[in-house]
């Protein structure tokens, strides 16, 4: 399997083992963002890949969110145990309202494949909500897939 990939090219497509690792159920990305005072601020997030990009969607308010209006850089770690994939660069932010609840009701069906009915339970909980989606198209990818 892959060991590291790295691009210098703004958009790499994601590698047919580094898709097949991130589309793979139960996988959560921890995002880490920049605090106003420099520092780095880190939360757990549901996902979507594309061939070229990972989508990332929350609730508008929320720290992370904040952070990326405000400085677009991003890193973004998926892991399972030893096995992870990391993505850095900047994202683009898309404040849409009916794209960025139908990226969250994707993800919502995503997470919870095995029951539906919770999934349309969570997507009609997030359509009162201001969402807010993130494509990061990653200047760079790494991973350790190997094993």
């Amino acid at each position: 399997m892959e060991r590291t990939i790295s691009s210098p090219r703004p958009s790499p497509a994601f590698s047919p083992a580094v898709r097949r690792f991130l589309d793979a159920p139960g996988r959560f990305a921890v995002v880490a963002t920049i605090d106003p005072d420099g520092t780095p601020h880190q939360a757990v997030v549901w996902y979507l890949a594309t061939d070229e990009a990972l989508v990332l969607n929350s609730r508008a308010g929320r720290r992370w969110p904040t952070n990326l209006r405000r400085d677009p850089r991003v890193s973004v770690m998926v892991a399972d145990a030893y096995h992870w994939v990391s993505l850095r660069g900047e994202v683009e932010l898309v404040d849409d309202q009916a794209r960025a609840q139908a990226d969250i009701a994707a993800m919502a069906r995503r997470y919870h494949a095995d029951d539906p009915a919770t999934a349309e339970a969570e997507i009609r909980r997030f359509q009162h909500e201001r969402r807010v989606s993130f494509v990061l198209r990653p200047a760079r990818v790494a991973a350790n897939l190997e094993g």
